[in-house]
């Protein structure tokens, strides 16, 4: 077995304590017997739609305009990921980057050149950790009906999965008319928590590839996956004009499995800020598990 596969091998061990089977927020979980107090404090959130969900229950704790359909950004590449995963495609496969990836919408820069080629392991793992437009873009071109049968599979996927407010016309996040909800997306990303390599890969610190003979390092556009306060299983952000910032994720807290969607957050670090206010306003005992009653079972 190569290191390549030893590494692989260790992040889908770490990952599989980070899923949930069977979690009501993914389609055919059943919700949890289990409720959750949630006093009557609030953070001062400042992302303009949120949706705060226990996972394990399907408890909504925090919401506002969480049924605002908008623009998604790059949490798009996370139906890109699994619409790729769901095609069983050998991982180890080359891909090219072709000019037909190169982004002409806006013109964003990419640390993959025209003509580099990576395997689609590496390719996903790009796309998921350093939101590389060509990456997703090239990972659609190889799906079996190309682009098309590609975007038309995301959609497929988006209704089997009761995503209602959800849309995809491209595979990387760069078209405002990828769309979604709040509460779509928290669906969207506990289905994304059951395959092991959305978790590994969305939540890796970095990633070294061999580029045209050169070793070149990409690194995780969530910082919060380098704390060790934080206990991630799922990530990803977003970020286009029309959609603000993005971050979503599948998180630990208080030993409890949350999904905190956090959109059009104003400010280059208010999504974070956001999570981290969300974090501790938890820590600090506003959510608790309601205590049971037992049943009187005489007479």
């Amino acid at each position: 077995m190569s290191s390549k596969q030893w590494g692989r091998a260790l992040l889908l061990a770490a990952g599989m304590a980070l899923a949930i089977p069977g979690s009501p927020w993914a389609a055919g979980g059943a919700p949890s017997r289990v409720t959750l107090e949630v006093d009557d404090s609030r953070p001062a959130l400042r992302s303009e739609a949120f949706l705060l969900a226990d996972q394990a229950t399907g408890q909504v704790l925090l919401e506002r305009n969480a049924d605002e359909v908008v623009p998604i950004a790059s949490i798009t590449k996370l139906m890109t990921a699994m619409v790729v995963l769901d095609a069983s495609q050998g991982l180890s496969d080359v891909l090219r980057v072709a000019r037909d990836d190169v982004d002409t919408l806006r013109g964003s820069r990419s640390r993959l050149p025209v003509g580099a080629r990576l395997s689609r392991e590496d390719m996903l793992q790009l796309a998921l950790m350093s939101s590389e437009n060509r990456a997703a873009s090239a990972l659609a071109r190889y799906y079996p009906g190309g682009t098309a049968g590609f975007i038309e599979a995301m959609n497929v996927k988006a209704r089997l999965l009761g995503l209602e407010d959800t849309r995809f016309v491209e595979p990387t996040g760069l078209s405002a008319r990828n769309v979604s909800s709040a509460r779509d997306l928290a669906r969207l990303v506990s289905a994304a928590a059951r395959y092991p390599l959305i978790r590994a890969f969305s939540t890796a610190e970095s990633y070294e590839v061999n580029i045209n003979g050169r070793s070149r390092r990409f690194g995780n556009t969530n910082g919060l996956v380098k704390s060790p306060d934080w206990r991630i299983g799922v990530s990803k952000t977003g970020y286009i004009r029309e959609a603000g910032r993005c971050l979503v994720m599948q998180a630990w807290i208080m030993d409890r499995p949350m999904i905190v969607v956090l959109l059009d957050s104003f400010g280059k670090y208010t999504r974070t800020a956001d999570a981290r206010r969300i974090k501790r306003w938890i820590e600090s005992g506003a959510v608790h598990q309601q205590a049971s009653i037992p049943r009187d079972r005489s007479g």
